[in-house]
């Protein structure tokens, strides 16, 4: 009689295999409220893992990081009003508080737009305060109808950025980079995940934003997740909140406003798109682990393992031992195969006879007898090697499963199928883009025929990427 797999395969139910991975990953639960989750430390690891690596690269683009309380008046959600219509139905908000009711209703942050800009009317005096560069690493909460670890919960983490400029091109330009060296950097080059940037339609658009730019990730079955944004907000906050500055010439002037965001569904993104039938798998460059150093049985294994953990972490690799032989090998390979942890370098006491170690690479596959004392010097080459191979893999993914329609039936039969369709967005347009949300299919996002984010919706040769999404 066949072993049952571990994980539901992904052929045979994709959504099913994405909640047997969080489990048996000890990635996260679901919480005792619907719509929230507990992330298990494992999961929790690769989110530090993404604010460490994302948090300088916002400090490399000028911003600093500060805090914003949990509580937002309801009054300054009216005061934009696209900004609280967009976000009206996902509202938590408190009414009662020390056992009485609150003299004004507060609402449990959804962003903090309202609140900093609140707080940025009264920084922003001159022109010498200028450009201001604000980014804070917080929980949200937007009220979820349908939940989805990772991907759609009531309450999750993320960092949101906040900016202040003199000018509009500062504005766009500051958006652009976040966009671009920031945000793009990051997923491509760490994430292992060939994003498409591009800019939002109007109906797509950030509520309150007069622009906002996306990065769009293929996920395995097809489907697209949006891994980011980062919003022009125009001058529509700072009408709202008065916040002006004292121009070089003498003139008070609204400031011109940038805000940006990822969150915890980056966790989500990285295990759709690189998970397979045997787990997660993690990209080196994001690992917390990127090697397991395990014996397999015996006192002198043991020995060896600990030993060699030194060598290694003393060669900069980040790297856990696992000399826990009171627990059967094979069920330990398992479980780090299902945590996706790029290699595991097993020893036993044939292996020590022989000075070798035999090293499973989690990425490609495959096992091979190595020389220990050479592990030092060829792990971080077998990493990098890992590493281009996920990216690799996520642009032919992308590539393959992309097809260049002409017509909206075929834009629609391309998504239904499990793909991405391009259109040209002149000959799709606001209506076609309507009638295709009728069939939960979406624009993703707007590209230059070259693959550029184009200067605006109508711009020459702009075409749309459209797709089902999470």
């Amino acid at each position: 009689m066949a072993k049952a797999p571990v994980l539901t395969p992904q052929a045979e139910d994709f959504p099913r295999w994405y909640q047997d991975l969080i489990n048996k990953a000890e990635l996260a639960d679901n919480g005792p409220v619907r719509g929230t989750m507990v992330i298990r430390p494992y999961g929790y690891g690769l989110w530090e893992r993404m604010q460490q690596e994302m948090d300088a690269r916002i400090k490399d683009a000028g911003a600093q990081n500060a805090y914003f309380p949990l509580f937002i008046p309801q009054s300054y959600l009216t005061r934009e009003a696209q900004h609280v219509e967009g976000f009206a139905p996902e509202l938590a908000v408190v009414t009662h508080g020390g056992g009485k009711e609150l003299e004004e209703p507060v609402v449990v942050r959804p962003t903090s737009e309202t609140i900093i800009n609140d707080y940025f009317s009264k920084w922003v005096q001159s022109y010498r305060d200028l450009p201001l560069l604000i980014n804070q690493w917080a929980n949200v909460v937007r009220w979820e109808m349908r939940p989805r670890v990772f991907l759609r919960t009531s309450e999750f983490l993320w960092q949101e950025g906040h900016t202040a400029h003199a000018t509009y091109e500062d504005a766009r330009d500051y958006a652009a980079r976040i966009h671009k060296d920031v945000y793009a950097d990051f997923m491509i080059n760490v994430l292992g995940i060939d994003v498409v940037l591009g800019r939002k339609t109007a109906r797509e658009r950030f509520a309150g934003a007069i622009n906002t730019l996306t990065l769009e990730g293929m996920m395995g079955d097809g489907k697209a997740l949006q891994m980011g944004t980062s919003h022009e907000l125009g001058t529509n906050f700072a009408k709202a909140f008065n916040t002006q500055y004292l121009s070089k010439d003498g003139k008070q002037e609204l400031v011109w406003q940038t805000s940006w965001g990822v969150s915890t569904r980056m966790v989500g993104g990285l295990i759709m798109s690189h998970g397979d039938d045997n787990g997660l798998r993690v990209p080196p460059r994001l690992a917390a682990v990127q090697v397991v150093v395990m014996a397999i049985k015996g006192d002198e294994a043991v020995a060896k393992v600990r030993e060699l953990g030194d060598r290694l972490k003393a060669a900069g690799i980040r790297v856990q031992v696992d000399d826990r032989v009171d627990t059967p090998f094979g069920r330990r390979a398992v479980d780090w195969e299902l945590k996706g942890v790029p290699v595991r370098v097993e020893i036993g006491p044939r292996d020590l006879e022989g000075g070798t170690a035999m090293l499973a690479r989690r990425i490609p596959g495959g096992k091979e007898s190595v020389s220990i004392d050479a592990l030092a010097e060829l792990l971080p080459a077998v990493l990098e090697e890992d590493q281009a191979m996920l990216l690799r893999q996520s642009r032919e993914r992308r590539e393959s499963r992309t097809s260049d329609v002409a017509t909206l039936d075929e834009a629609a039969e391309a998504a239904v199928a499990g793909g991405w369709a391009r259109i040209p967005w002149a000959t799709l347009g606001p209506e076609g883009e309507a009638k295709l949300a009728e069939q939960a299919v979406s624009v993703r996002c707007l590209v230059a025929e070259d693959g550029s984010v184009p200067d605006a919706d109508d711009a020459p040769g702009t075409v749309a990427i459209v797709a089902r999404a999470y």
